[in-house]
């Protein structure tokens, strides 16, 4: 036996990937949840369960999450609130994979309000078929991606039979059958009586068949479809509706509802599974001409329109016939089965027909007395109790439950409950100006007199307006004088007594502020009170939908200003309890009164509401303190904090994510004010604090100053300056710092003590900020001066023993410390201790030289034995910055409007990354610049988010304006597949990105550490795969995208509403974000175009036997950043874990990178990126974690075969006709120059181009989806702009090169500049040796980041210097294999030296297919990389062809 709720629920949990429930009003608990618990004990399969309150939003929750499950269900009792609050999503609702789940009781009046919204309805009657059809709607959603209503009524216990488990998902996968004319295979026969129910039967229009086409056709095919399936599969009919009578009635009742089973001679009764679609032929088929009567029977208890839907639908259904032969319809409703009997049937017969609903049976009873008054929980009589102690019978609860019997179930609602405050005190109004009146009434007795004056005086008096009123109201009854002004007192004698109004609400009212009727109260200026109770236990905080997140509806309150605002919590402090809740009834105004009951449900002992209490209040999470704007009127602190616990240690609680560190940013002052007030511990911490600063003072008075000067391009050389800077203030010397460039000559001749500190930039060069000094230097020395004949110095030098190997580059190791230290001694300075020398090899890195050096500085001072206690301040890392930028602000527009320079502070320019915004300058003119006195030429990158790589014509053309108007007049495909612009100035940023958001495009996230540009593969012969590829793309990067409405803000002036109170909240990646940048893709066999293992997660196309999408292969852990020298920093090429579907793809994407997010290593950037996480973690670990976080694992990779990842040029046909040429971009750069007008081409193009572009992750174009019309016209184009030229040699046309120069300013060596230099003389070579159109995969960066993927490529240089590179040998053709480091610094002679004999050999002795990748290694030039971890073993080159047996 079985219920039908049990029977929803099973097939709910075995469907669906997730489920949304809904729970009813404490202290019941949800009925579907009891269910789900117990199948969780015995299933193996883990959907998803999300629980959403009575009065939060489900729309939102099933929107969210919607789009990346391949079915979500939501369970829920039909209840008003939870059915209007659908409605206002249906129309997003609708194209979900979605079945709205919802239980009835005698009444359809609510669910029908989603009869016009949402696809598909169907109704059920038995547990039987609520089981059925909750089959047939999860197989329609699922495969046809439409939302389903499903209604049933949570009947008795009935047998039912069941689809065991491990049929359900097969069921749900399995191929679509094509419909039939009759309905589920049984040509539509009817079980009771036999007579057909044919799709194509007669409608009694001269006996033939009528076509009728009504918009719900296609629905309704798809209905069969899915009901055909089921059909199939439960071997039970599914009909869309039943009927049960004669054949040829003279009436037909059509029932929708509860409808017992009734045999009346001559009425046939037609019961409805399927509402919505319902086809007019369908329902004439069911209306025999005999009928001359139609009775539309629904189960409703009220309908606020005078037709029903059903009603409506079978009026048009009718008037398609003949007006002769259409019969007469009659709209009935009911409420209780018990009255649907034969004699209410026959005297509907026999009465006169109406063309006004009736009602079936009696109607006189109140509809209110069905209404049960709400259970009020038990554990909150906490805070009623209270209330009733301390005002007495002042005590008005305005929406008490008490109320329902009177006025109905929304008496407890706040808005009802805030329009009776409203009328109560208009009253109260009106009664104090009748009371004025009746004093300037002559005729009054002198007593009377009296007590109205009292009353006006004391009618605010919580004691006095009743005892007085009281006297007036016996003083008015017995008075002899009549006025109509006496009789409206007497009439409002109840005000008389003041009241203390209440509204007492759950935390439900704090997910929707700004719509619900909390907003409505606090802005409402009236003298009422809000107490707000919060049930959450602390130690369940983290149990919710992340995605539905509680705003702060004390903080939104006090934005408000004019609100008393108070946190309180009875099993924590009873007295701050009293005291706030008398503070807020003082108020004459709103207040609001956050109080903490936490419980799971009515059987909690008190005990565990104390702990969780407890647990709450001391960790900060439910801080208690009061909040009072008339004390701020009279210049008094406002703010109060009661919580003992928070004020021991206050500044770690004001770092933690809980109310009052909102608070406190909303308000910083506030901080101060709290710390100021903490007593005498502070007292004496500042006494200690005063006394060392004097102690300090007195040791600098005998110690010499001591100045401190860097030069660094990447910080780590400003940071050690800035280390022993702080450190000697510590030991109380006079130290002040700055870069070397900061000085000149004459100044620092001026100078005693000074400490250098320089890293190596280049081949043996100074860094930016210390080559003028350095160069004066060099001038002095060589005129013979000495002028330093007073300076004492020392030099502290950083370097990369082996970042030059080779025996004549050595001499570049720590050459400018090792240069400037010679120099100060030649021009007269003398060392106050010798030159450190940090090397990045040693075990500690630079820090174990610098631990040597330091001692010898202090020691020159005589500090050298001074105990410093104070700790260092931590270096301020990206992490602080993320945290502290709210949610990605930071002094963003405060910098945008600051004219005095060119460029933003330095921390905002780490979180313009997260914006799509590098800043940068022109590395060609710095040095100019420099000498000119001026800051150098800030200019900035901006970096598109296209979402696999398509844009239109109009977008195409957006971008090419924006060049023009605002950049450098280029933009550069990138090797994301995006577009990326280059010397946009600062006043020209917010322009650029409003123009970009025009189009509909952004720049979120196609920077930073967070999810980047998904990119996809072109395929343009496979038009309906790439469909499907490039819109899973789009799904994903919208699912990893940040929510945070910052850049919406700053870039395209949307304005935060109520100040700070609705916090930005970040579901997946929090106010860190990731440790590191995380790239996907997604490639499609055999073409490996996107390097798909060269990314953090790839996803891998899977195509079917019938050419269908069926799923992705899931490789995760590739990367490319290295960092020269640095071992512990290599490539990885990513590895393949499982299969998933389409539907599961967002989410396993969402579980990977939030393993990666709360595993990464966030201490080193160096070694945050997944590659390092998984090697740390291991593959096995880190996939298991990922499955957890799942709830599945993932199946077993399915087989595929890549051979090759470059772009196939030229033209091609797709599988739907349209056409598609790749062009040839090298590099990616769209310019025009001389003889190749390319940028002017596209945009002749994009005017009248009617299909896409495509970019490719390899930096080439492929104009997309053409008409066969509209391809001479191209195709003309194309040849006038030289655009079709191919005439390339392989070589060139596997050619990659970033950006580098002069604008990266990460670049050590010239890249996109200098590859086409490289490849002219490289494919000579090639062309000597009979290899023009052979392949080779040649990819150069400017430096080891790996913009262009270089670890992948056959071959490989990146930049170490100007004009100095790696040279890299052996990685796949198709990306499989990464390759390895053959010289560590080659130029280009010796690059041309060593590839002219190389590539020669490998014409000659190649095998049949070879690539030269993999020729490299079998020639034994270079060892195979066979995993990240050991890219370094083998460098250098094999055997003879080794670096060292090469030189000798």
């Amino acid at each position: 036996m079985s219920s039908a709720t049990s029977s929803v629920a099973r097939v709910a949990y075995l469907a669906s990937d997730i489920i949304v429930d809904s729970q009813p009003t404490l202290p019941s608990t949800s009925q579907f949840a009891k269910e789900y618990s117990s199948l969780s004990a015995t299933s193996s399969r883990r959907p998803t369960i999300l629980s959403v309150p009575l009065g939060g939003d489900p729309g939102s929750t099933l929107l969210r999450n919607g789009s990346a499950a391949g079915l979500i269900s939501f369970t829920s009792s039909a209840a008003a609130q939870t059915v209007i609050r659908l409605v206002l999503d249906a129309a997003e609702l609708s194209s979900l994979p979605l079945v709205l789940h919802l239980a009835v009781k005698n009444d359809l009046s609510e669910v029908l309000l989603l009869h016009s919204a949402i696809p598909f309805f169907l109704v059920s009657r038995t547990p039987q078929q609520a089981h059925d059809n909750s089959l047939l709607a999860s197989r329609l959603a699922r495969t046809e991606k439409k939302a389903v209503v499903h209604v049933f009524y949570n009947a008795v216990n009935d047998p039912v039979e069941v689809i065991p488990e491990s049929e359900v998902q097969p069921f749900l996968l399995s191929e679509k059958l094509a419909s039939t004319n009759g309905m589920n295979g049984h040509n539509g026969m009817n079980e009771h009586n036999g007579h057909a129910i044919s799709a194509n039967g007669t409608n009694g229009l001269n006996g033939h068949s009528a076509t009728i086409v009504s918009p719900g056709s296609e629905l309704f095919k798809l209905y069969e479809r899915a009901a055909l399936s089921t059909v199939v599969r439960i071997r039970r009919a599914c009909p869309p509706f039943s009927v049960h009578g004669p054949s040829e009635p003279h009436t037909v009742i059509f029932g929708l509802g509860d409808i017992p089973s009734v045999d009346i001679d001559g009425v046939s009764i037609v019961s409805l599974s399927l509402l919505t679609p319902l086809l007019p032929s369908r329902i004439l088929d069911v209306i025999p001409p005999s009928a001359s009567r139609v009775i539309i029977l629904e189960q409703l208890q009220r309908w606020n329109t005078k037709w029903t839907p059903l009603y409506l639908e079978l009026v048009n259904a009718i008037h398609q016939r003949e007006v002769e032969q259409r019969p007469h319809i009659q709209s009935v409703y009911f409420s209780d089965p018990a009255q649907v009997i034969p004699l209410a049937i026959l005297k509907l017969l026999q009465a006169a027909p109406s063309s006004a609903p009736i009602q079936l049976g009696s109607t006189s009873t109140s509809s209110n007395l069905s209404l049960e008054v709400p259970h009020v929980p038990k554990h909150e009589s906490s805070y009623t109790k209270i209330l009733s102690h301390v005002f007495g019978e002042r005590l008005e609860v305005s929406n008490s439950p008490d109320l329902v019997l009177k006025q109905g179930a929304i008496a407890t609602s706040p808005e009802f409950a805030l329009g009776r405050v409203r009328g109560q005190l208009d009253q109260r109004n009106e009664l104090t100006r009748s009371v004025q009146k009746l004093l300037e009434v002559k005729d009054i007795s002198p007593e009377l007199h009296k007590l109205c004056s009292q009353w006006v005086l004391v009618k605010d008096d919580d004691a006095k307006s009743r005892s007085v009123g009281n006297e007036l109201i016996t003083a008015l009854e017995s008075s002899k004088f009549s006025s109509p002004i006496i009789d409206r007192i007497l009439a409002l004698r109840a005000h008389f007594p003041t009241r203390s109004r209440w509204i007492i609400g759950s935390d439900a009212w704090s997910y929707d502020l700004g719509a619900s009727g909390l907003h409505h109260a606090i802005a409402s200026g009236l003298n009422i009170n809000i107490l707000i109770i919060d049930t959450l236990p602390y130690t369940s905080r983290n149990s919710a939908d992340p995605h539905r997140r509680k705003q702060d509806a004390g903080l939104y309150a006090m934005n408000h200003g004019d609100v008393y605002v108070a946190s309180v919590a009875v099993y924590s402090s009873y007295a701050q309890v009293l005291q706030a809740v008398m503070e807020a009834d003082r108020h004459k105004g709103p207040s609001v009164v956050l109080a903490y009951l936490p419980y799971q449900n009515e059987d909690a002992p008190a005990l565990e509401v104390l702990k969780e209490t407890k647990l709450a209040v001391d960790a900060g999470y439910w801080p208690l303190y009061r909040w009072d704007p008339v004390k701020e009127a009279q210049g008094k602190e406002p703010f109060a904090l009661d919580s003992d616990a928070v004020k021991n240690d206050l500044q770690q609680f004001l770092d933690r994510q809980n109310h009052l560190s909102q608070l406190v940013r909303s308000k910083p002052e506030l901080a101060t004010e709290l710390v100021s007030s903490l007593g005498e511990n502070v007292k004496e911490a500042r006494r200690k604090k005063a006394q060392q600063a004097y102690d300090d003072l007195v040791v600098s008075l005998d110690a010499p100053p001591l100045v401190v000067l860097y030069a660094s391009d990447g910080g780590t050389a400003e940071k050690f300056a800035k280390r022993l800077a702080n450190r000697g203030k510590a030991r109380g010397l006079s130290t002040s710092i700055g870069t070397i460039d900061s000085m000149s000559i004459d100044t620092l001749s001026q100078e005693e003590y000074v400490a250098f500190v320089t890293s190596v930039a280049g081949q043996g060069e100074p860094p930016q900020n210390g080559r003028t000094l350095f160069k004066a230097l060099n001038a002095a020395a060589l005129r013979g001066e000495k002028p330093f004949s007073k300076l004492r110095y020392s030099v502290f030098a950083l370097g990369d023993s082996h970042y030059w190997p080779r025996p004549e580059d050595a001499h570049y190791y720590n050459k400018p410390g090792k240069d400037l230290d010679a120099r100060l001694e030649q021009l007269g300075g003398e060392r106050f201790a010798d030159i450190g020398l940090a090397d990045d090899q040693d075990a500690d890195g630079p820090d174990t030289g610098y631990k040597v050096w330091e001692p010898l500085v202090w020691k020159t001072f005589g500090v050298d034995s001074i105990e410093v206690k104070e700790a260092e301040p931590d270096p301020i890392t990206n992490e602080h910055i993320k945290a502290a930028s709210g949610y990605l602000r930071g002094t963003i527009a405060e910098g945008l409007e600051d004219t005095s320079t060119g460029a933003l502070d330095p921390s905002d320019t780490q979180l313009t990354k997260f914006h799509g915004i590098y800043q940068q300058d022109d590395r060609d003119i710095r040095d100019e610049r420099q000498a000119q006195g001026v800051e150098p030429a800030y200019s900035f990158m901006i970096r598109v988010r296209t979402p696999g790589g398509v844009c239109t014509p109009e977008q195409w053309l957006q971008m090419d304006r924006i060049a023009d108007e605002h950049g450098n007049g280029t933009f550069k495909i990138t090797t994301r597949a995006t577009f990326q612009f280059h010397g946009v100035i600062k006043q020209h940023l917010k322009p650029s990105i409003q123009e970009i958001n025009k189009v509909l495009l952004d720049t979120l996230a196609a920077c930073g550490d967070v999810n980047r540009n998904v990119i996809c593969s072109a395929i343009p012969s496979l038009s309906r795969l790439h469909a499907q590829v490039y819109n899973f793309a789009k799904l994903v990067s919208a699912h990893l995208l940040p929510r945070t409405t910052a850049y919406h803000e700053i870039w395209l002036d949307k304005k935060m509403v109520a100040g700070e109170a609705v916090k930005d909240f970040e579901p997946l990646y929090g106010e860190f974000y990731l440790p590191r940048k995380f790239k996907i893709a997604v490639a499609v066999p055999p073409t490996n175009d996107v390097d798909v293992f060269a990314n953090d997660l790839g996803f891998i196309a899977i195509v079917d036997e019938q050419g269908e999408l069926a799923g992705f292969n899931v490789a995760i852990g590739g990367g490319m950043g290295v960092t020269h020298g640095n071992k512990k920093t290599y490539p990885r090429v990513a590895d393949v874990i499982g299969f998933c579907t389409v539907q599961q793809g967002p989410a396993v994407a969402e579980k990977i990178m939030l393993t990666q997010r709360d595993n990464g290593n966030r201490a080193d950037r160096k070694n945050a990126r997944l590659k390092y996480t998984i090697d740390r973690m291991g593959l096995d670990a880190f996939k298991a974690e990922v499955e957890s976080r799942l709830g599945y694992p993932l199946a077993p990779a399915r087989s595929y075969t890549f051979d090759r990842n470059i772009d196939d040029f030229g033209w091609s046909t797709g599988d739907d006709g349209r056409h598609h040429v790749m062009l040839f971009i090298e590099n990616g750069r769209i310019q025009d120059e001389p003889d190749r007008d390319f940028k002017t081409g596209l945009r002749e193009i994009a005017k009248i181009h009617k299909g896409t572009f495509r970019l490719t992750a390899n930096q080439h174009i492929m104009v997309s989806e053409i008409s066969t019309e509209d391809v001479p016209e191209i195709k003309r184009i194309l040849a006038k702009y030289k655009l079709d030229n191919l005439n390339h040699t392989g070589l060139r046309l596997s050619s990659s090169a970033c950006v580098a120069f002069p604008t990266c300013g990460l670049a050590m060596a010239e890249s996109e500049r200098y590859l086409p230099v490289l490849i002219d003389k490289v494919e000579k070579v090639c062309e000597e040796n009979g290899l023009r159109n052979d392949s080779i995969v040649m990819r150069m960066t400017g430096c080891p980041n790996g913009c262009a993927r270089p670890y992948v490529a056959e071959v490989a240089f990146v930049g170490k210097a100007p004009g100095s590179y790696s040279m890299l040998l052996g990685g796949g053709y198709y990306g499989q294999r990464l390759n390895k480091i053959y010289r560590e610094t080659v130029s280009e002679p010796e690059i041309l030296a060593i590839l002219k004999p190389m590539i020669k050999r490998y014409a000659l002795e190649r095998n049949e297919g070879e690539h030269f990748g993999d020729f490299v290694i079998r020639a034994g030039y270079i060892a195979p990389t066979t995993s990240g971890k050991e890219w370094y073993e083998g460098m250098g080159g094999e055997g003879q062809y080794r670096e060292a047996a090469a030189a000798a």
